[in-house]
């Protein structure tokens, strides 16, 4: 039997590479901030702050769905799974992964993604170019980072961490296509997520941070905290929840792979760095992977190829 499946338009591909922009850029804002702001503390402020920008957008659009019982139960999942927890344990593993770990670790989502997808969806169902074009887009990924990366003092449990953070950023998505179903706006359902994330994160920040005893942070700590909460979630949030209702959680979480492209892009432009040919390598990898999920390429020259024949 043939399933249909959601597929991406050009319009969605845009939008999904300015998302992998802005989550790239994230990168950089919290190796700023987090070495003034603890990564509790750090994830709290930006959860919260964040929910608080999209609430006051949800209310100046309107529209809004009136919150069921259900609605406030997946909420609090996508809140405290989707992102509390995830956000938590990846800064946690990230201190004995390094960047470069911590970004194959997390690209591995889609992956997890696409085994969720087939069995808890009717319309996103597990085929073979997708499984293929994952695959590859996993390898560009590994290839774009280079062996370095693999030199790092190995400790099994940061690792575990990092794919844990992954696999839950993956099911999740599949979990967050429930409130299409209700119909609320994607400013709505970012603002709800995040504001449970705050309320599950602040007995450990008051427990553990202790915010008032700690220093004031400087003003680059301060502005990159900003651009993390503005850019990096409150927009990103949007377009992520956007991208979602459109083309579907496996092709939302494609940006996971674009990420790492758009960090070493920004490093070359904002920071000077050399772009290496391990680097194009990697790129033209992940970019035949994306090709191959998209499967509209794939379709065009199998066509070419029987009208030829």
């Amino acid at each position: 039997m043939n399933v249909k499946t959601q597929q991406m338009d050009g319009p969605t591909w845009g939008l999904l590479l300015i998302l992998s922009i802005l989550w790239g850029g994230s990168f950089y804002f919290a190796k700023i901030a987090v070495g003034e702001i603890p990564p509790m503390t750090m994830t709290f402020s930006r959860v919260v702050l964040a929910g608080a920008i999209l609430g006051g957008i949800s209310l100046w659009r309107g529209g809004n769905v009136v919150p069921s019982l259900p609605m406030f139960g997946g909420f609090f999942v996508l809140g405290v799974i989707g992102n509390a927890l995830p956000m938590s344990i990846m800064f946690w593993g990230q201190k004995a992964n390094g960047a470069g770990l911590a970004s194959i670790l997390n690209a591995s989502a889609p992956i997890f993604t696409v085994f969720a997808a087939h069995y808890f969806t009717h319309d996103e169902k597990m085929t073979f170019p997708k499984v293929i074009g994952i695959l590859i887009g996993f390898a560009g990924v590994i290839t774009l980072i280079g062996p370095s990366v693999f030199k790092a003092d190995h400790a099994i449990l940061p690792e575990i961490a990092g794919l844990a953070a992954a696999a839950l950023y993956g099911f999740t998505s599949i979990f967050g296509r429930r409130f299409t179903k209700w119909g609320a706006p994607a400013a709505q359902m970012a603002a709800g997520q995040l504001a449970f994330a705050g309320l599950a994160l602040l007995p450990f920040v008051l427990f553990f941070d202790r915010p008032w005893e700690l220093p004031t942070p400087h003003a680059p700590a301060i502005l990159s905290m900003l651009c993390l909460t503005i850019l990096s979630t409150a927009i990103a949030y949007l377009l992520f929840f956007r991208i979602l209702v459109r083309a579907g959680a496996t092709n939302v979480m494609l940006v996971t792979l674009l990420v790492p492209v758009t960090a070493v892009l920004l490093g070359v432009l904002l920071l000077g760095e050399k772009l290496e040919l391990r680097s194009l390598g990697g790129m033209v990898l992940i970019g035949f992977g994306l090709m191959a999920i998209d499967g509209r390429v794939l379709k065009s020259l199998n066509q070419r190829f029987r009208q030829s024949a």
